[in-house]
């Protein structure tokens, strides 16, 4: 075994020493480690887990004394066999292809329920200190009091006749009637009881969709990239899957979709990227529907959090053809406990949905739906998506932030799109997947966005990191952690001072090169900035689109080292840089002297000469 992979919690009231002989004897006891197994020496596993050597070696040796492991000479620290021999049911090694099966399972099994690739869903992502992992919830979002409430009042005597003694398929007309006049509305959608379908969640609703309108018969677009768990359904059915590329629009609407039967979208916060589908890409794929006569798959996935200033309608709200199946859950908030979900659609395939559901599990459970919708006439779920919106966004803003101050890694993030992840972009030659091991043993954990592809070679070599697992405060140290991280694994194939081309400036060459000048620049998530250091020390900054964040600082130099501290931005630290001088682009390295940002710098005006008489003239500075 050339590593063993787990996170140890520093803030756990048990010993580093402690936690690894709890994570070693459970693997052995669940059969990951299994007998006769080498396992790493006590060096390489304390560099791996960043504890010291005797921390492991202690580990070690509490172990080989209880008999779980053995140490031979000169060959290292070995899983023991012997151990397990005494458990009742143990057969000798319990890898699964020495396992002999009294039935033959994987022939008799006519669908698997994996994917061929999966998204990141440990489920112990809460124990890390920095699961930057979109979809999943901190538990200090849910509204526990306010459910406290709505649980207490299904529960009087009147609610609890009313929803135990219900009989049939039917659901809770409390709940669907609150739905109907406050969930749908509020994404433009008038709906007939009748019309709509409580599900066990989104993906129950999508398994339902698919079971009835998908066979090896039919073409179904997805977006790419797009949802893994949607494509597994439709590989599950058979259906033919059209990869349909997407832009900063949403999906695109062209001739590909003429051969397609289903058309699968999340127009208001898009799988994986969040990009938001435009009025005029809503408007196109409609008139495509009913050109072409396919369905549309409406998932309007976390369509509370887009942050847009003006919330897209839903694409269900602008049919008039009959052509759209609008999917939904409530908060993702709710949903681990919860799993409600909606569908909307035609009576008549509602009834179909209907009856399907029936044969799977007759509906969910109708105190869970009374519950819900006592939850939503309390006005508690409106209180809460105004929270969540809040919350959410100061997040987003954080994480943003964190990733524009930790300048100095090769990467860029996604524009702004609204939602609650972005995406990090690195160079092609970088190896994101061992970047996403490598973070998980420090406790950091993101999502390479590759598996999103249905030809992962045309993936793009991105990450992904969601703000919604994890609380504000967390946001800048793990950013921290994960920046020194990439430029650990960077080190030597980045510019470093001592190679770079162009002229580095030092002592009073620094000063006359900087006073008076102005930089341009975009941040990491693409916004415009400039910056005039001012002759006196003085700096003002200007940055967005419409110039609509500013910020005042000051700049100093100290031996061959030019500092600055803003007053707002970047927290309000200062910090130091060394500064070369490349024709026009100016280089700053930090004090490792790797490079660490580049900008435009333009000369000095006749203003700026006026405003200090004794700063130099441009040209004598260009090479």
């Amino acid at each position: 075994m050339s590593e063993l992979i787990f996170y140890l919690d520093p803030d756990s009231p048990l010993t580093m020493q402690n936690q690894i002989r709890i994570k070693l004897v459970d693997g052995i006891l669940s059969g990951a480690f299994r007998p006769g197994h080498k396992l790493p020496s006590s060096r390489k596993l304390a560099i791996q887990l960043g504890v010291s050597r005797i921390t492991v070696v202690l580990a070690y040796q509490q172990l080989i004394a209880e008999g779980y492991l053995v140490s031979r000479q000169r060959s290292g620290i070995f899983v023991s066999e012997e151990l397990l021999e005494s458990r009742v049911g143990y057969t000798g090694d319990q890898s699964q292809e020495q396992v002999a099966e009294s039935v033959a399972w994987k022939k008799r099994t006519k669908r698997s329920g994996a994917a061929e690739r999966e998204v990141l869903d440990l489920p112990n992502w809460h124990d890390y200190p920095f699961p930057f992992i979109d979809g999943k919830y901190d538990s200090t979002l849910f509204p526990l009091t306010e459910w406290r409430e709505a649980s207490r009042l299904a529960l009087n005597v009147a609610d609890v006749r009313d929803w135990s003694t219900s009989g049939g398929d039917a659901d809770d007309p409390m709940l669907i009637e609150e739905i109907r006049s406050k969930i749908l509305t509020r994404r433009g959608i008038q709906a007939r009881s009748s019309e709509i379908l409580i599900t066990m969640g989104t993906q129950n609703s999508l398994y339902l969709i698919c079971q009835l309108l998908t066979d090896s018969s039919v073409t179904v677009a997805l977006d790419e990239p797009g949802s893994i768990k949607m494509r597994r359904l439709l590989m599950q059915s058979g259906a033919k899957i059209e990869a349909q590329p997407i832009d900063d629009d949403g999906v695109i609407v062209d001739e590909r979709l003429a051969g397609c039967d289903l058309v699968y979208a999340t127009p208001s916060h898009q799988i994986p990227t969040a990009v938001v589908m435009s009025m005029e890409r809503r408007k196109a794929l409609l008139e495509a529907a009913v050109d072409h006569n396919f369905l549309i798959i409406e998932d309007d996935y976390e369509c509370e959090t887009s942050y847009l200033d003006q919330p897209q309608p839903a694409l269900r709200s602008m049919d008039d053809s009959g052509h759209v199946i609008y999917v939904a859950n409530l908060s993702k908030v709710l949903a681990s406990g919860l799993r409600l979900g909606i569908v909307v659609a035609d009576a008549q395939f509602i009834q179909r949905a209907r009856e399907l559901r029936r044969a799977i599990l007759d509906h969910p459970p109708l105190i869970a739906q009374r519950t819900a919708a006592y939850f939503l006439s309390l006005g508690h779920y409106d209180a809460l998506m105004v929270r969540l919106s809040k919350v959410l966004q100061e997040r987003r803003l954080a994480l943003r932030d964190a990733l524009n101050w930790m300048r100095g890694v090769p990467m860029e993030i996604s524009p702004e799109v609204g939602g609650t992840t972005y995406w990090v972009r690195t160079p092609d030659d970088f190896d994101v997947e061992a970047l996403v091991q490598a973070a998980a043993q420090r406790g950091i954990l993101i999502e390479p966005v590759r598996n999103y592809y249905a030809n992962v070679d045309n993936a793009e070599n991105c990450f992904r990191m969601g703000v919604t697992s994890l609380k504000i405060e967390q946001i800048r140290p793990g950013v921290a952690q994960l920046t020194e991280l990439i430029r650990s694994l960077v080190k030597g194939k980045v510019e470093h001072l001592s190679t770079s081309q162009g002229t580095w400036l030092t002592g009073a060459e620094l000063e006359k090169a900087i006073s008076g000048t102005t930089i341009l620049y975009r941040e990491v998530y693409g916004a415009p900035c400039n910056i005039k250091y001012h002759p006196d020390g003085r700096m003002t900054g200007v940055l967005g689109f419409a110039n609509e964040e500013q910020d005042t600082g000051y700049w100093r130099i100290e031996g061959d080292l030019w500092f600055r501290r803003w007053n707002r931005w970047l927290y309000g630290e200062e910090k130091g840089y060394y500064l070369v001088l490349d024709g026009r682009l100016l280089k700053f390295f930090n004090t490792d002297r790797q490079i660490v940002d580049t900008a435009f710098i333009r000369p000095p005006s006749d203003a700026d000469r006026f405003e200090s008489p004794d700063t130099p003239v441009w040209s004598n500075l260009m090479p």
